[in-house]
């Protein structure tokens, strides 16, 4: 071989041997890290954030308000829990809202020894209806009477946020289920 050839096979080979070293301290640095790079790394975000100067204070403050609104939030839906009114005694409890035409929601606690859930919002006064072939025709909840012959409006029935498979007063109480009622036209 030529010398030429020579320096270039070696070079090729140095340039290769670089290159390997190269990605195994890359991988390296990518699968973890130690103190060295923990202490570069702190040094690196200090200088960002004196450069950044007031674009990080910011963005620390909106985080700091979108924590307080989270917590607004939180504190809203336990305090929506907790507004629910409670009617009725026995030993069974279930939860049992109200949706009206406008879509406002009136959330009741059912505390009953009754069967259904039928009986038991009957026995507590936020039903009323009419008996039928099929079942209780349930025209008023919680004071609001929907009529279909007038408006086409009435209340729907939901087990569970899913349209229900039988009539309010043939479904058992089941512990943790929500029952509702929905104004529909």
């Amino acid at each position: 071989m030529n010398m030429k050839t020579r320096k270039n096979k070696l070079f090729s080979l140095l340039l290769c041997t670089m290159l390997s070293v190269a990605m195994a301290f890359t991988m390296t640095g990518c699968s973890g890290k130690d103190n060295s790079d923990a202490a570069t790394e702190e040094a690196v975000t200090e200088e960002t954030i004196t450069e950044s100067g007031n674009d990080q204070t910011a963005d620390a403050e909106n985080t700091d308000e979108q924590s307080d609104n989270t917590e607004s939030t939180d504190s809203q839906s336990a305090d929506t829990a907790s507004d629910a009114e409670v009617l009725g005694e026995g030993e069974t409890v279930f939860t049992f809202i109200v949706t009206d035409a406008d879509g406002n929601d009136t959330q009741f606690e059912i505390h009953t020894d009754k069967k259904t859930v039928g009986e038991a919002l009957l026995d507590v006064g936020l039903i009323a209806g009419e008996d039928s072939e099929y079942g209780l025709y349930v025209k008023t909840v919680n004071g609001v009477t929907a009529d279909y012959d007038t408006d086409q409006t009435y209340w729907a029935f939901y087990v569970d946020g899913e349209y229900a498979q039988s009539g309010v007063d043939s479904t058992d109480i089941t512990v943790g289920s929500t029952y509702s009622f929905k104004i529909e036209k």
